[in-house]
Parts: C-alpha cells; structure tokens; sequence
C-alpha cells in the first residue's frame, strides 16, 4: 500500500487558513454582488421615477387626453417634445416616451424620441404590471426589466391623469441596465481587490498568531515527549519555551510533571527490581540450602526401598521429610508439614526436622516417637511468638522383624498396602500438632510390616491439590493413581502419583507444597544376602 506525502501541523493549518479565507471571501463577493446589484437597480429605477415626477409636474395632461384621442400634434406637443428630449439628455435615461397600453399587449406612442405620434409597438415589459398602472392608475411596484429591441432596459412607470383624474397614458422613464451592471462589475472588481488584501492581511496576522499560540507550542511538546520516550529523561526547557498562560502551559506543566512523575516510577521500579534480584537470588541460595537438608541420596539395602520428594509452592516450602538409622536395625521415617508457606514455614521446618533428629539420635535408645515428639513439641512450644506449629507422622521400624512404632501428630492419614493387596488409608485418631500446646503426651501405636509390605505417606499438598475450577484432587483419586502399578518400586508410585496431580490440574498452579514418601519391606535377609 502506497503512503502518500505527510502533512505537518504547520502545512494543515495555512492550508486550512487559505481555504477558509478565500471560501468566505467568494461568499462575500457572491452576496454583496447580489446585494449591490438589488441596490443599485433600486437606486436608477427610483432615480427614474424622480425624472418621471419632474416630467409629470411640467406637462400638460389634459393636453395628452386630447393627443391620446386625435392622434394628432400641434404646437405645444413640438414645445412637449423639445422639453423632453432636453430632460432626457440631462437625465442620461435611455429613453423617455408617453404612451398608452391595449389589451393586445401593444402599446401606442403619443411621444416617443425615435418614433411618430401614433406608432404602435409590442410591450416588452411585464403586461400585467404595465396594465393596471392604466386601469388602475397604481405605480408598479417591481421594476420593469426586459430584453427587447431596443435593448436590456429597466423602465420607471407613472400614470398621466387629466383634470378629471381619468389616467389617460403612462409616462415611461427607461435606464440603460448596461450602466447598473457597469456599476455593478466595478463593485465586485474593487471588493476583489479589498478582500485579497484582507485575506494576505488575515493570513498573515492569523497564522503568526496561531503558530506562535498553538503550533510552536505543540511541536516543542511533540518533541520533548519524543526525546522522553527515547531517552528517558525530562527537557528541563520544555516550560521555558511555552510562556503562554492559557492551556497550552497547562498542558506542559502536566507533561513537565507526568515526566518526573515516570521518572520517579521507573527510578522506584528499577530500585524494587534490584531488591528483587536479590531476595531472588537469596531465595534461591534458601532453596538449594533446604533441599541440601532434606536426604536425596536413599540407600540401597536388601531389607527395603525407599523415595521421597519434594515439592515447594514458592521458592521454599514448610514440607519436610527425613529417614535416618538410629542403630543398625532400627529406621525412622519423618512426613511434616509446617503450617504456612514462604520463608516463615522453611525457617520453622528447618527448627523442627532437626529438633526431631538431634532428639532421636541423643535419647540413649529411646526408640519411642511419642515421648520424642512431646519433647520436640515442649521446645517448639518455647517462644513461639508466631504461633507456627507442624504436622508430623513419625515411626520407627525395626528393619530385621518390620514391627515398628509411628505417631501422628496431626498429619494425613498414611496409606498401607499389604502383599497381594492394594493401597487403603489407615485412619486413626491423631494426637496434636507439635508447638500448639505444651506439655501433651503424644500417643503412638505398634504396626508390623510383613515383607512385601509398602507405605506412602505424603502431605496435604496432595489431597488438597485444585484444578482450575477449584475442585480438590481428593484421596480416593491418590489411591487410585497408587494402586495403578500397586507392586511398583516406590520411586515409580510417587512418580504415578504425580503424574495424576499434574494432569488433574492442568494449568492451574501449585497451592501448596507437595511432599511424599514411599516405603517398601522386604524383610530380613540371611547371611548369604536372601529374604528369611
């Protein structure tokens, strides 16, 4: 598509000022034409009906009865004629004459400068006009215009009454329109002339004014936004050069303040950015740190397999979970969930997992998880201005006979599966989260693993997973995607199990952390390394 030639402000605008100056100078040419020209025919029609009035005072009408009758001259009609002839030239009328009207639209010369009395000649003018001013002896009241042989005429028209008011001929004054127009064209030339001058003056005067008004004003305000928006940086000038007080100053002193108004925005956003990059490169240090506590390396023994992962919401999370010998044959497993996320959570996460480590690996052999919980709650418990507390699942399995000990101080429900069977809840009342109360005696209770035995315990990030329309992932969709592959190793059940969140929820996003363990038993193996 082709792009015509661009037009300026300034280009817009004198074109606008000359097509606008000559428009309403033709209109005033065109109007005071028509003006001038109904003027000036009023004025030599009325001067005609002056001469008209002089010639009617000065002749004798009984005189012209008597001619409009006989047809005949005497000696006053020659003194009648000379009189005429001399106020025809001292009036410049075309032409004067006397006559009178019939109804055959012809008229009948008593006096007449280029004919003799008694000529018959066909009305020119307007009849009807001409014949009531002889029947009704009444001036016309338009003018008398008409194209004839004689000429393009105007005539005045007056009615010749006798001594008994009898109208006995009409007296004819006929003016030259040539003249009117003459007149007329010198109008329209000088009003030319004038209004050309006008228009340079205007055109001139108004331009300077709207330039210096208007255009200079915008086109510094074009370009000082556009140096703004290149460089970012305020033309300290920018008011000086408008010193107009109207609107145009106002409207760079908006633009003066919008500027270091941005300035101000981008120095702000700049300066929040920076804080940004560094809580986010901070966060991520926290994020490496706290995946460095939780245990990636998970160890390859005969007697059971175990995985776990973890999964934050933000950069760190308040899920935590351990796994770690306290003597040859005794494992404990820990799932936790600090309430909360964000740094508050990891920073409480990290007080508690190793609470519940240092505990276990000091008690002297005390392989209860309950009085080990009460004492880490008890600790907890101890200025805990924030009133955090964490869910815990913590058990202690005896790898050589799989019989084991477990606490749940609030958490999810664990789900077991036996040999040959599918994975199902084991719900049982809980005891209270750790740091809530202090001083409570956790409850625990004895399970025993047989090999081919497996557990998963999670958070409540699995659960409580949403779609987009809200709706919760639920425990019955967990054990299902567990019980897919129920026999698989524990890294492929929680591999299932994320498969099925993240295609549950499609593209909504994380809510909340995301944390599971799994844990198979295989049972005691002899010396020769097989299963007893």
């Amino acid at each position: 598509m082709s792009v015509g030639k661009r037009w300026g402000i300034n280009q817009k605008s004198l074109v606008g000022i000359i097509v606008f100056t000559l428009l309403m100078n033709v209109l005033m040419c065109i109007s005071g034409s028509y003006i001038f020209d109904r003027v000036i025919q009023k004025i030599y029609n009325e001067r005609g009906y002056v001469v008209a009035n002089i010639i009617i005072e000065h002749i004798d009408h009984d005189k012209i009865a008597k001619y409009s009758e006989t047809w005949l001259a005497d000696e006053y009609y020659y003194d009648m004629v000379d009189y005429l002839k001399y106020i025809q030239a001292c009036s410049d009328a075309a032409y004067i004459y006397i006559g009178v009207p019939y109804e055959d639209r012809t008229i009948k010369y008593i006096y007449d400068s280029g004919s003799t009395i008694g000529f018959v000649d066909p009305i020119a003018a307007p009849f009807d006009e001409i014949w009531d001013a002889y029947t009704k002896g009444i001036r016309p009241k338009s003018y008398l215009v008409r194209h004839s042989q004689y000429g393009f005429l105007t005539s005045s028209c007056l009615p010749v009454r006798d001594s008994n008011g009898k109208v006995v001929a009409l007296l004819f004054v006929d003016t030259n329109m040539e003249i009117i127009y003459s007149t007329v064209e010198t109008y329209i030339i000088n009003v030319c002339i004038i209004a050309l001058v006008l228009m340079a003056i205007f055109c001139v005067v108004n331009w300077r004014v709207l330039r210096n008004s208007l255009i200079n004003p915008l086109i510094s305000i074009r370009d000082n936004v556009s140096h703004f928006a290149e460089y970012t940086t305020v033309e300290d000038n920018l008011l000086e050069e408008i010193t107009s007080n109207d609107e145009m100053r106002d409207l760079a002193v908006s633009i003066t303040n919008m500027e270091r108004d941005i300035i101000e925005y981008i120095n702000d956003i700049q300066d929040i950015t920076a804080e940004k990059e560094r809580i986010g490169t901070e966060l991520s240090v926290a994020t490496r740190i706290q995946a460095s506590m939780l245990p990636t390396q998970f160890p390859d023994r005969k007697e059971f397999d175990i995985f776990a992962t973890s999964a934050p919401a933000k950069e760190v999370g308040g899920d935590f979970y351990d796994f770690f010998f306290i003597d040859e044959t005794h494992l404990a497993l820990v799932m936790a969930d600090v309430a909360g996320k964000g740094v508050p959570a990891a920073l409480f996460m990290v007080v508690a997992k190793t609470l519940i480590k240092n505990r276990t690996m000091i008690g002297g052999g005390e392989l209860s998880p309950a009085k080990i919980l009460a004492d880490v709650n008890n600790q907890l418990c101890e200025g805990n201005d924030s009133n955090m507390f964490v869910t815990a699942w913590f058990a202690i399995i005896d790898i050589t006979t799989g019989k084991g000990m477990v606490t749940n101080a609030g958490h999810e429900h664990p789900a077991i599966r036996r040999e040959n069977g599918i994975f199902e809840l084991s719900i049982y009342k809980h005891s209270p989260a750790l740091a809530t109360i202090e001083g409570i005696n956790y409850k625990e209770h004895e399970f025993k693993l047989n090999p081919g035995d497996s557990i998963f315990v999670y958070t409540d990030g699995v659960p409580e997973a949403t779609d987009v329309f809200d709706e919760l992932f639920g425990t019955d969709r967990m054990l299902a995607a567990l019980n897919e592959d129920s026999t698989a190793t524990p890294k492929t059940l929680l591999d299932n199990v994320k498969n099925a969140i993240d295609k549950y929820a499609m593209k909504a996003s994380q809510y909340d952390d995301i944390t599971m363990l799994g844990f198979t038993y295989y049972g005691k193996v002899n010396q020769e390394g097989e299963h007893d």
